[in-house]
């Protein structure tokens, strides 16, 4: 951390790091989603000339998959383990960071701001998010990060 000038002699005040980086997951407070977790793809801390805030474009689940059991059909599993995600541009404000973190290989490639611009091309990012997100829960990755929140 590096110290900044302080208000009075003896006690220093340290400038605080950056902690919402690609990877980190977190909870979505305000809006449509609020209370879905998502996982930051792209950050931007000082704003763009479109959205001058700090925001991050964020991959999350709008629907989490359902409770498997053994008795199950396989058809019956493939279709409770379904995902469907959603994808946004965030103010920090309205984020919660968490101590988790996600890999975002297969992700970040598809996922960028230019996707959100028009409808086909975000249509087209949300389907390669449902299949690296359904690929990675039925690897049984990051569980965490599938579990409906509870509180």
């Amino acid at each position: 951390a590096v110290v900044l000038e302080a208000e009075s002699p003896t006690l220093p005040t340290l400038a605080m790091g950056k902690f919402l980086k690609p990877g980190k997951v977190v909870i979505v407070l305000s809006g449509r989603y609020a209370g879905k977790k998502a996982v930051i793809v792209q950050n931007f801390d000082s704003g763009t000339e479109k959205q001058p805030f700090g925001h991050a474009v964020v991959a999350g689940i709008e629907r989490y998959p359902l409770k498997v059991t053994r008795s199950m059909s396989k058809k019956k599993v493939e279709k409770r383990s379904r995902i469907k995600p959603f994808l946004k541009s965030v103010n920090y404000n309205h984020v919660m960071p968490t101590r988790y973190t996600v890999e975002m290989e297969g992700i970040k490639d598809k996922v960028t701001p230019e996707a959100l611009s028009s409808t086909s091309t975000r249509k087209d990012a949300r389907k390669h998010i449902k299949t690296v997100f359904e690929s990675r829960y039925n690897a049984g990755k990051n569980r965490w990060f599938f579990k409906k929140l509870r509180f």
